[in-house]
């Protein structure tokens, strides 16, 4: 028996150490093949259904290995139940010595030399910010490690955060006079010095990127590579292969030249007006769009006369910044990186506008107040296999929703990762006991509008039956807001709706509130885990189809199309059959969970393309009738009231 397997089995140091652990097949089969792809430095993936034990099953073999591991996850929460919770226990219990540390981007930071050079700057900085950056500086006299998540007290999107936090671009280096007590290199050097270091998907492509121009260094080298969560990778990863640039991004570059020129250059008017007149432009461009959100195929726009000189004016701006900026230059090291931000803008700029480029998407997306001009790959399969093959090490990719019709190679293909090893573990679930699944009958079709009166009939009947504890999931904000609507005047629970506040508040709420009914849409979809009675309905509008109008996905679309292949079938069924596996996981999280989902989309039933989806969800019991969807949940409430 392998040191790996005698870890996991009876008489182990898992179930000797940890109140409760039990041995799992699939959770010892996994640890053995994740421990053999370590040693052998070569790829494996695998899915694990729910309640497999995955996070134990790659994080004991990194442990057991005297090898260097970077364990990267798909969301900070999950980042920091690792490091705060799983690896200290298994350490424990295995009686580890190993080392690690926890690394997140430097967003995350504090920067004091920022903090210090905002300090009552009241003439940039609005009330509300500086009520902000007065709780920021107390803090700031107390924080060993500088993570601005340690404030509970500031919102996530706090716009204090910018201001007190560096970015790749604004950072000083060595140059900052703050260096030697800089919170980012503190945990930069314990990840350096560390076995095992924790970090998000983020954080690893943005350094990956960094590495193709000899910058990446935030992530050490390592052995061992796991990523966790790996079904959000492709997206993630083409992002950071791609290009963009934003009229926020030009906007800080001018805030951060007019606190330059009101601090250190006071002389140099010429250099605050140059920054301004690029900021102004930039403003400009975002007003040639429609005033509400939206997401566009940048191809079109750019034949439009208008933009088209909006661009030039601002390529012309830049430049001048540019030759103002060298003028000034050596006089402040600051100014120096400032001068590096303006080459970037301009290189950037020429990216994401050359129309000549091949196999990428030119897109661009608005926000109330701005624009971000993006180039992002169709495909990023060739770059990653090649970063994937050299160095070589070991990588392992794990989720509960990989395989699509009972296969790895969607994701395979995306990732370029066509030799790896492919392993499938069931959940060890009895779903034929645990859970059942409904598709009404009688439902309109999925685009009428009157399967919005059939779902609210249907929710009405679920939320009755299960006395609330439901989670209603849509594929679309509009949904999602007509529903709560809807909903408002029909029952008695607590209705609590995505973006009313944050996702954990609402969580919390929920959790709080034994009759509480939460409406979301994409955030909810996945990494949120609520177990037992807490949830035992989840109810979805539909196939979680992509939106049609997104430009990236049509670019995709055409280039398979282009290739001889059918788009439908290679890339919006599999991203559907993900997504839809994702909110289905929501429901059973625990062996003693029980539940029923709905899916109120008949296409389940009528299309050809429905076994696709039917095979890669969980194996519950069906019925098309909503009544005994109604009397398993009665029934379940029932058994809790014994």
């Amino acid at each position: 028996m392998s040191s790996v397997a005698s870890l996991f089995s009876t008489s182990g140091r898992l179930a000797q150490g940890i109140p409760g652990f039990k041995p799992r097949k699939p959770q010892t089969d996994m640890a053995i093949a994740v421990g053999d792809a370590i040693r052998d430095q070569s790829l494996l993936i695998v899915e694990a259904g729910t309640g497999t034990g995955k996070t134990f099953a790659y994080l004991a073999p990194a442990l057991n290995s005297k090898k260097k591991a970077i364990v990267s996850t798909g969301t900070k929460n999950l980042q920091e139940q690792l490091f705060h919770r799983d690896l200290p226990l298994l350490k424990k219990v295995m009686g580890s010595h190993r080392r690690a540390a926890l690394l997140k981007g430097r967003s995350n930071y504090l920067c004091t030399y920022r903090l210090r050079q905002h300090g009552g700057n009241s003439t940039i900085i609005d009330k509300d910010t500086l009520s902000e950056l007065s709780l920021v500086k107390k803090w700031s006299t107390k924080t060993q490690s500088g993570d601005i998540g340690e404030l509970k007290t500031l919102a996530e999107d706090a716009r204090v955060i910018p201001l007190v936090t560096s970015t790749v671009d604004n950072c000083l280096g060595k140059d900052c006079p703050d260096y030697e007590d800089c919170y980012l290199v503190k945990a930069r050097r314990e990840a350096m010095d560390a076995d095992i270091v924790v970090v998000n998907h983020h954080l690893f492509f943005a350094d990956m990127a960094l590495k193709d121009t000899g910058f990446g260094e935030l992530i050490p080298e390592a052995d061992v590579v796991i990523f966790d969560e790996a079904h959000q990778i492709p997206d993630i990863a083409s992002e950071y292969f791609g290009e963009a640039i934003s009229s926020r991004q030009l906007h800080e570059l001018a805030k951060d030249i007019e606190l330059l020129y009101r601090t250190v250059l006071k002389d140099a008017e010429q250099l605050h007006k140059a920054a301004e007149k690029v900021r102004l432009i930039a403003a400009d461009l975002r007003l040639l769009f429609p005033v509400e959100p939206e997401k566009g195929n940048a191809f079109e726009i750019y034949e439009r006369d208008d933009i088209q000189q909006q661009i030039t004016k601002l390529d012309d701006a830049l430049g001048v910044l540019y030759e103002v900026v060298k003028i000034h230059m050596g006089r402040d090291k600051e100014l120096d990186t400032i001068f590096e931000r303006v080459c970037d803008a301009r290189t950037q700029l020429a990216t994401v506008t050359n129309t000549e480029q091949k196999n990428v998407s030119l897109w661009y997306e608005t926000t109330p107040r701005h624009i971000i001009l993006h180039m992002t790959p169709l495909s990023i399969a060739h770059k990653f296999a090649a970063f994937v093959a050299s160095p070589k090490r070991a990588w392992v990719f794990t989720s509960a929703t990989l395989m699509v019709d009972k296969g790895f190679e969607h994701f395979q293909r995306q990732m370029g990762l066509m030799d790896a090893k492919t392993m499938s573990l069931d959940s060890p679930f009895d779903y034929q006991q645990q859970s059942m699944l409904c598709v009404p009958r009688f439902l309109p079709e999925p685009n009428s509008f009157a399967l919005k009166d059939a779902m609210e009939a249907v929710a009405k009947e679920l939320i009755d039956a299960s006395d609330g504890r439901c989670f209603l999931l849509f594929t679309s904000h509009a949904m999602l807001q007509d529903m709560a609507r809807r909903l408002e005047d029909k029952i008695s629970n607590k209705i609590l709706v995505q973006g009313t506040t944050t996702k954990r508040a609402l969580l919390d709420a929920y959790l709080e509130d034994k009759q509480a009914v939460l409406l979301g849409t994409g955030a909810f979809w996945e990494g949120v885990d609520v177990r037992g009675s807490d949830l035992t309905c989840v109810m979805i509008d539909k196939l979680p189809f992509a939106s049609p109008d997104d430009p990236l996905l049509q670019a995709r679309i055409e280039d398979c199309r282009k290739a001889g292949a059918n788009p439908f079938a290679r890339i919006q069924i599999p991203q559907a059959v993900i997504t839809l596996k994702q909110g289905a996981g929501r429901l059973i999280r625990d062996e003693g969970d029980k539940g029923v989902l709905v899916i109120c989309d008949n296409r389940l039933i009528t299309k050809d393309y429905a076994k696709t989806f039917l095979a890669s969800l969980p194996d519950m019991k069906r019925t098309r009738s909503l009544s005994k969807a109604t009397a398993f949940l009665k029934q379940i409430r029932q058994e809790e009231k014994a």
